[in-house]
């Protein structure tokens, strides 16, 4: 026979029975445990460490994730570590660049002066910085337009170089700008000499990346790698300008791969060495020799 269910009523004032006689029981608990404390040290200390067994695994466990997320966030902090440290080294970089590019043109001055005792020193080189406005280039002309022309002494034939080696010449020369004939437009024609053995050649640009060295004596000598310096023949441009390194070697052309970066030319160097050299011609108002402007 089914016994009848206790009414809410009996149920609500059990619950507040236990409730009291639990906090009582509680109280009476830490109570207790305070005066064993004081009276049997040891077994306190044992139970604390029966606790503690229990609960550390515990907390390793829960502990888990927390150490995962640190180490992904240590990992992060240390991968935007090594990405700063590679764009301090690729700067580092380049200035060792340019270091080993001034050295190796004062080894290669040095060698070509060592039998010569009454040398007489270039004159000083003057310059002025421009900004590259625009690439007035295309598929059939590689020249820029910099804001520098004859208000700044500015004139048609100055060697113009960036920060890597030389970019070209002035091909005219406005008031407040000038267009600059890139080392690898068509017309340009540039005397070079290639390796540790100096071979001499000219540097012929055909509106592509890689120009071409022509008139080599002995080309079977250049391999990839070689750099390609300007020799100063024909009074040009002063020898020992960096201008790139040989990239390919072919039985129809030698190709270098210059220093200049078309795309990220913005600021220029047009340098005035006072050398003239085949930009002299014979003209009627200037009488036998005259500046070509």
């Amino acid at each position: 026979m089914k016994q009848p269910s206790p009414s809410p009523s009996r149920l609500g004032a059990l619950r507040s029975l236990v409730g009291r006689f639990a906090f009582l029981a509680l109280v009476g608990s830490a109570f207790a445990l305070m005066l064993l404390g004081k009276a049997d040290t040891a077994l306190i200390e044992r139970l604390r460490g029966m606790v503690s067994d229990t609960v550390v695994p515990a907390l390793e466990i829960v502990s888990r994730p927390a150490a995962s997320v640190a180490k992904v966030i240590d990992n992060v902090r240390e991968m935007a570590a090594i990405r700063e440290q590679n764009a301090l080294l690729r700067e580092e970089n380049e200035r060792l660049l340019r270091w080993q590019a001034a050295a190796r043109l004062l080894e290669a001055e040095n060698d070509s002066l060592k039998d010569l005792l009454n040398y007489v020193p270039d004159p000083r080189a003057s310059f002025v910085t421009a900004r590259v406005v625009a690439d007035t280039g295309g598929a059939f002309a590689h020249s820029v337009l910099i804001t520098a022309g004859e208000r700044e002494l500015v004139e048609k034939g100055q060697a113009v170089v960036s920060g890597h080696g030389l970019v070209g010449r002035v091909a005219e020369a406005g008031k407040r700008s000038a267009r600059v004939l890139l080392v690898t437009d068509i017309n340009s024609r540039i005397p070079v000499v290639v390796g540790a053995g100096r071979l001499r050649g000219i540097l012929a640009g055909d509106n592509t990346d890689r120009p071409r060295i022509l008139y080599l004596r002995t080309p079977g000598a250049v391999s990839p790698g070689d750099r390609v310096m300007t020799s100063g023949a024909a009074g040009a441009f002063p020898p020992g300008l960096p201008v790139g390194v040989v990239s390919s070697v072919e039985e129809t052309a030698i190709r270098i791969e210059p220093f200049l970066k078309r795309e990220r030319l913005e600021f220029v160097r047009v340098v005035d060495y006072g050398m003239t050299g085949i930009l002299r011609d014979v003209t009627a108002s200037d009488g036998p020799v005259g500046r070509n402007r």
